[in-house]
């Protein structure tokens, strides 16, 4: 595992990285993540792999706005409503897919989970990389997600990644995850 420091982060570095393919451990705006390019299938079965997550359990997505959001999902005028109230914020949204432009691993049932996070170092990112990143929490299926940097390089410091390290982040619960793809809003995590 490759660290890279708060105060030695460069964007380039970062956006060459993903680029090429590279997993990331990042802060967000809930926990550490692990990211990647969402239309590099090679990228996002890595992640897979360093989680030791189950295929049939899809990734979301980071997005940069509602609009790059319309790109890869259908969002009607309501559902484009509840974005607007939510994001960016820790809310993942659970929509109609539009096509099948990303990974394949980011989709199910022809729906895909997309959430604009409100972190400055993700929307640094999104300035120079034009790509929405597979996304979830950085740990070992069935473990934890944390806050924590000591934690992040236990779990998952033998694995090929980058980590962007923060140090210990705030205490924070993963994001919401809201399924907008029937007739009601059914929330799956609070």
């Amino acid at each position: 595992m490759e660290t890279i420091k708060e105060n030695k982060v460069n964007i380039n570095k970062i956006i060459t990285a993903l680029e090429n393919g590279a997993v990331l451990v990042l802060p967000t705006d809930t926990v550490y993540g692990l990211v990647c390019d969402a239309t590099n299938n090679e990228a996002v079965e890595k992640i897979f792999q360093i989680k030791q997550r189950d295929k049939s359990n899809p990734l979301a997505v980071f997005i940069k706005d509602i609009k790059t959001a319309k790109e890869y999902a259908d969002i009607s005028e309501k559902q484009e409503n509840k974005l607007e109230e939510s994001w960016p914020g820790a809310v993942t949204f659970i929509l109609k897919a539009k096509g099948r432009i990303l990974s394949p691993l980011v989709y199910k049932r022809g729906a895909v989970g997309v959430r604009v996070p409100k972190y400055n170092l993700i929307g640094k990112i999104f300035e120079k990389f034009d790509k929405p990143l597979a996304q979830t929490s950085a740990n070992i299926s069935g473990q934890p997600a944390s806050t924590k940097a000591k934690e992040i390089l236990e779990q998952l410091g033998n694995k090929d990644i980058f980590f962007i390290d923060y140090g210990d982040l705030p205490e924070r619960d993963p994001s919401t995850i809201i399924d907008l793809t029937q007739n009601k809003d059914n929330i799956i995590r609070k």
